[in-house]
């Protein structure tokens, strides 16, 4: 059987400092600007009004009854579980009775929606200008450039994303092109932002929102949301749920769990 030949590249070793700590290096202080300027345009979000928050608070209520429905006795649940359905249907917890069936408010005339839109904007903003400069940098400077090797073999399936920029298609899958190690620093620096500026910071909060761009689901509070909606459909799963408890049979289970 022949020996597959060993794929050599000759590269110049300074390209592995001249590149890759650079890219690295900016990654790293791009984030923590980010951090710090996304805390300086964060507004503190105002209070809910008492109404608002009894409306909330019900609907996390029932939630919870729901949930941990089987801690309860049979007389509890029923009791709390017949309270609860008959003030959902009668809209007793909703902020606006008098808007009950009627279709939401537009978000765009509610000053309370356009404060959250906005800071979702700032957000957003500060993502895509310093990922869209780092990006014109690192394809003006360094585009088409092989930086490293990595260690352990890898499919042809990895080509296409650790080789970004590089038009070969006989290069070994293992080889990494400058662009390929600008987004895996996007996406691999979470922990050294977690070490510098703690758990609760702006720039892995980011990185995790563009790792989970797709379909979100569908929020409970916020702008464009019908409560008297959610109220029904809360009180119909009160409704279906078949009782039970963990102390059902309790003595019986104490008693074999004596026997063995």
């Amino acid at each position: 059987m022949a020996q597959v030949p060993v794929q050599t590249i000759h590269r110049d070793p300074q390209l592995f400092y001249w590149i890759l700590f650079p890219i690295t290096i900016v990654m790293i202080l791009t984030g923590i600007l980010r951090h710090y300027a996304t805390v300086l345009m964060s507004s503190a979000p105002k209070p809910l009004d008492l109404r608002s928050t009894r409306e909330q608070r019900s609907l996390l209520h029932g939630i919870s009854l729901r949930t941990n429905f089987h801690v309860l006795s049979p007389r509890s649940f029923h009791s709390r579980r017949d309270a609860v359905i008959t003030a959902y249907e009668s809209g007793a917890y909703l902020k606006d009775p008098e808007r009950k069936g009627q279709p939401p408010a537009n978000p765009m005339t509610d000053p309370s929606s356009m404060d959250g839109m906005m800071g979702m904007m700032k957000n957003q903003m500060a993502m895509i200008i310093p990922n869209t400069l780092i990006m014109s940098w690192i394809n003006a400077f360094f585009s088409g450039y092989v930086i490293m090797k990595l260690p352990f073999p890898l499919t042809i399936k990895f080509k296409s994303m650790l080789q970004a920029g590089v038009g070969t298609k006989d290069m070994d899958p293992r080889w990494m092109s400058s662009i390929s190690w600008y987004f895996l620093c996007m996406f691999g620096l979470q922990s050294v932002f977690n070490f510098l500026l703690g758990n609760d910071n702006a720039a892995s909060q980011m990185a995790q929102q563009m790792g989970q761009m797709g379909p979100q689901a569908p929020q409970m509070f916020g702008p464009g949301v019908d409560p008297n909606k959610q109220f029904l459909a809360e009180a119909e799963n009160l409704a279906v749920i078949e009782h039970h408890s963990v102390l059902d049979g309790v003595e019986q289970r104490l008693l074999e769990g004596i026997r063995i």
